[in-house]
């Protein structure tokens, strides 16, 4: 005669191995992955460690803010502009990558506007207000969620106040934000309240203003107002982590406590 409790374990045990094989498999629905990719200009852009390079982009230490589980691909590179970026394949390269649910975080500017350069040049109110557009609608039709960043300010100052340098390009960023409900990053408008706060003397540290032979690399030193020094790439990631929780708050859950 069969005994009812044995056939009872025997039941529990199958139920039992049946929910630690799924176990994985949960864990796997619950972590998946999120991918941030990053396209820009040097202030965004990997740069190497070797050396002792004391130059950052923001793109390059962001990843550490985030939770594990987040990967962030930087295909930012110095010195390329709107058009620049596409016109050299950078952008079909990040285009083939793409996939539904990925964030696509747009930064340029700097570039655009050296118009003594027809390969990079977009004036403001056509080629780069086009240009972001394209890229937008391109992500879009990937499934990616395109989202704008005005350029980040260079930091001039004349008679103990901050000059403006970008000229229309972050007011068409935004227009273009509102136009084609993208969310934005107002790093301009951060950057800018960022380095007036510190000043003309301690907003140096932001940048690479570098001494002579503080760097084995730089023995002449440095004096730089575009780029970003290691600290000043921590600080423009603490404004791109504080703009996400409102612009993107279902991002912004992924940052680090």
């Amino acid at each position: 005669m069969k005994n009812k409790n044995t056939g009872t374990i025997k039941t529990a045990i199958r139920w039992g191995l049946l929910v630690l094989l799924a176990l994985p498999l949960v864990s796997y629905i619950q972590k998946k992955e999120t991918t941030i990719f990053l396209v820009g200009d040097s202030t965004v852009a990997d740069k190497p460690y070797s050396n002792g390079n004391p130059e950052k982009g923001w793109g390059q230490v962001f990843p550490l803010y985030l939770q594990e589980g987040v990967k962030v691909e930087n295909h930012a590179v110095n010195g390329r502009s709107t058009k620049s970026f596409r016109d050299e394949g950078r952008w079909d390269k990040v285009l083939n990558k793409l996939k539904k649910g990925n964030y696509v975080i747009i930064e340029f500017g700097h570039n655009d506007a050296k118009s003594e350069d027809p390969k990079r040049y977009a004036a403001p109110e056509t080629d780069y207000r086009q240009n972001l557009e394209r890229y937008i609608s391109e992500a879009r039709a990937k499934g990616a969620i395109p989202v704008l960043a005005t350029p980040i300010v260079r930091r001039l100052f004349e008679n103990g106040e901050l000059v403006e340098t970008h000229g229309k390009y972050p007011d068409v960023v935004r227009q273009v934000a509102k136009q084609q409900n993208v969310p934005l990053l107002d790093l301009h408008k951060r950057t800018k309240e960022l380095v007036s706060r510190y000043g003309e003397e301690k907003s140096k540290a932001l940048f690479l203003h570098i001494d002579p032979s503080e760097y084995e690399s730089l023995p002449e030193g440095r004096k730089d107002d575009t780029h970003l020094s290691a600290y000043g790439a921590f600080r423009v990631s603490d404004l791109v982590a504080d703009e996400m929780r409102t612009a993107l708050p279902e991002l912004a859950k992924l940052l680090k406590k």
